[in-house]
């Protein structure tokens, strides 16, 4: 049984949507211009490692490193 990885943007976007926050109210308390939100939410463009840092500090959001389960493959 493999596990799925799921993606860092793909985890940022879930984690905006599920915050109860508007888009609106997270990009002016972050300074980050609303259409570039927009475009990352939309897949349509990336954020800096700045915004990612602005947007996780606001969500109160920590980077977990976690160990790769163990293969055959990888051992």
């Amino acid at each position: 049984m493999g596990h799925r990885r799921i993606k860092l943007t793909d985890q940022l976007r879930r984690a905006i949507d599920g915050s109860g926050k508007s888009r609106y109210a997270i990009a002016k308390e972050t300074g980050i211009d609303e259409a570039t939100l927009s475009r990352f939410m939309h897949g349509k463009g990336g954020l800096s490692m700045d915004g990612w840092d602005l947007i996780a500090g606001y969500l109160g959001l920590d980077l977990v490193v976690a160990p790769r389960p163990r293969t055959k493959k990888n051992r």
